[in-house]
């Protein structure tokens, strides 16, 4: 969905500063909601999560949930949480699918900390995330699954819909697998098919209950279910159902508004975009900017195979996908299209990199332009699948033998996983090298507004591939040197094979400088070392910039990648509180920016927050030799704001 937003403004989330449920800050607007019988209160921002097993489609219901909150024009940020099974053991803890969604009329960084709203599906989905939900929050529980058996998967001795253990919160029982059956008695369904569509009654009575649009997510489940229109007549009028449960019923006497978000964005056309959606077009765009064809060589692994997925619907744009039967082949794939000419690219996770590396390190010798995507999980080995982590810093930087170094860029935020991609390609058609490109599971699937930017906006990549002779002998003869190098970038030439005359070998023995044949003299080879190392020390990267407003701060925060919304958010709430701190966020980690040095020595406590056990805390001592204050998490959750508000206070107050 796109929408467009007029009013250029940015403004810091009131509620994240507070700490607080939106809900306590709501405003009471004049009776006359739907049909004009009901109240309704204005809020800020509301945080729900749809929580249920994973064959109960949460992450869809989410999907549409956030699809028709983008086209009203709300800021909002999302946290999908899932199993690493395709189908998890139904009504069991580890099989609990959630899908969490921030929306608010105002700029906001982060997915929330605690849901205001918890629709939970079963006895399962309510125990996995009770012990996130505040006192005084919503819950709305589908009771048709709080029978004995299913409570007693997850250790309920009685029902917490009758013991009192949720009188602190404002409960509303519905039974939604009933309504849903009832409601589709008409389609000829069995109770199982008719079962299914439960989560698009949810989705209806959420949709009632905050006012979100209608008319796409009818026109999405007819085109989702084209092939099968009875189902897709079913899912509609499931939801209509829920939306109309909502406007009738007596439990909900309330409904909601969050006015859209028209302040927070700068003008222009707007969708939501999820971190791996946004790489991918970075790619194809970084592609057309180069005037290049797009090479994906990849073998498809969580949560990097929707890169491939996306990629391979855009070949009008010249973009070939190659799915190759395991890592090693899909990266020596993407490398055979570099050295063919193509921007080739390669995505993966910590796993795989840890098979690519041979290869990486041929690229580095064979000095060719080369992306590598890293979207970071759980490790070690294949850890945690679905969850979130930063731990591959240090494989990204030193993952190989030799002296092998590769520049590493790391995108904040979901849409800046579009601008993080072009600066990627940029530094690997420039320096001819292959680049790291870091995001993480928490980019990769949660989405955010993105502006759709103009084409003149985006950078010019075009590149000269060799095209002749470059070297002149002491008998006037003029060759071709494969490794004769650019005195500014000191990369090589980039030569097409079949070119005539620019023949010369590839391979990964240490090459002769300029001449590029096999070489094993001992000063060549660490002249060569040298080199290649010079070349990526002297990448051009923006200075880091700080944001310290009253210019008096002694204590700075400094993160990298997906740790910026937390961080920020986190700030916001310590300088609103009258604390005096300082932010800056890394988004190259090789090379680091040429002013990182003296930014540090400038305070006198720096916190590194990461999820991890300290990477970049160990990279900054030992390179910087400051004191680091390293905060980490791997929990394969992203941080939260309240959490890290209270890290920085204590670091001031030290």
């Amino acid at each position: 969905m796109t929408s467009q937003v007029s009013s250029p403004a940015e403004q810091a989330d009131p509620a994240e500063q507070r700490g607080e449920p939106s809900h306590l800050a709501e405003q009471r607007s004049p009776a006359g909601g739907p049909g004009g019988t009901k109240e309704v209160r204005r809020l800020d921002r509301v945080i729900i999560r749809f929580a249920g097993d994973s064959g109960d489609g949460m992450q869809l219901t989410g999907d549409r949930f956030t699809s028709e909150t983008a086209s009203f024009g709300n800021d909002l940020s999302t946290l999908p949480n899932f199993p690493a099974e395709i189908r998890a053991p139904a009504g069991t803890l580890p099989g609990v699918s959630s899908f969490q969604l921030h929306f608010a009329d105002h700029d906001i960084l982060t997915p929330g900390d605690a849901p205001d709203v918890l629709v939970a599906m079963n006895p399962a989905a309510l125990k996995a995330n009770l012990a996130d939900v505040p006192r005084g929050a919503e819950i709305i529980v589908n009771t048709d699954e709080f029978t004995k058996r299913p409570m007693a998967k997850v250790g309920f001795a009685t029902s917490p819909l009758e013991d009192g253990s949720l009188d602190a919160y404002n409960v509303h029982p519905v039974p939604l697998t009933t309504l849903t059956i009832e409601a589709l008695k008409d389609f000829g369904l069995s109770r199982k098919e008719a079962e299914r569509s439960k989560n698009m009654f949810a989705l209806g009575l959420l949709s009632w209950m905050y006012h979100r649009p209608t008319e796409n997510t009818e026109k999405f489940l007819r085109a989702k279910f084209a092939k099968k229109p009875q189902i897709a007549e079913a899912n509609v009028a499931a939801f209509r159902a829920g939306w109309n449960f909502g406007e009738t019923t007596e439990d909900f006497a309330v409904s909601y508004e969050v006015a859209p978000a028209a302040s927070a964005f700068p003008a222009g056309t707007y969708r939501n975009i999820s971190g791996n959606l946004a790489l991918s077009y970075g790619l194809i765009a970084a592609a057309r900017q180069a005037d290049l064809s797009l090479y994906l060589g990849s073998y498809p692994i969580t949560p990097a195979s929707d890169i491939l997925h996306e990629l391979s619907k855009h070949k009008n744009f010249g973009v070939r996908t190659f799915q190759a039967e395991d890592e090693i082949a899909g990266i020596g794939a993407a490398l055979g299209a570099a050295f063919g000419g193509a921007l080739a690219v390669t995505t993966t996770s910590g796993p795989g990199v840890a098979l690519k590396s041979e290869t990486i390190g041929l690229a580095v010798s064979l000095e060719l332009p080369l992306l590598i995507v890293d979207i970071q999980r759980g490790g070690p080995s294949t850890g945690l699948p679905t969850k979130t982590e930063q731990a591959d810093l240090l494989q990204a930087m030193y993952g190989r033998n030799g002296e092998a170094p590769v520049p590493i860029v790391a995108p904040r935020t979901s849409a800046d996983c579009f601008d993080a991609a072009i600066d990627a390609a940029r530094i690997a058609l420039t320096y001819r090298t292959p680049v790291f490109l870091l995001s993480d599971g928490y980019l990769a699937n949660g989405s955010e507004p993105w502006r759709v930017p103009e084409v003149d906006e985006l950078p010019d990549l075009r590149v000269r591939f060799a095209s002749g002779p470059n070297h002149e002998l002491a008998d006037g003869t003029e060759v071709f040197w494969p490794y004769k190098r650019d005195p500014e970038t000191l990369a090589r030439p980039w030569a097409v094979p079949g070119t005539p005359g620019l023949e010369h070998r590839i391979g990964g023995i240490e090459k002769q400088d300029g001449t590029g044949n096999i070489s094993y003299d001992p000063a060549n080879h660490d002249f060569m070392v040298r080199t290649r190392q010079a070349k990526i020390d002297g990448i051009t990267v923006p200075d880091l910039e700080v944001d310290d407003p009253s210019g008096e701060a002694d204590t700075l925060v400094l993160g990298w990648g997906s740790t910026y919304g937390p961080i920020t958010a986190a700030v916001r709430r310590t300088r609103a509180e009258g604390h005096r701190i300082a932010q800056a966020h890394l988004r190259h980690l090789n090379p680091f920016p040429g002013n990182l040095g003296e930014t540090l020595r400038r305070y006198d406590k720096v916190v590194v927050p990461e999820m991890n056990l300290g990477q970049l805390a160990t990279l900054l001592r030992a390179k910087f030799l400051t004191d680091i204050r390293s905060y980490t998490q791997v929990s394969g959750m992203p941080f939260k704001a309240e959490q890290l508000a209270d890290v920085f206070k204590e670091a001031i107050n030290d």
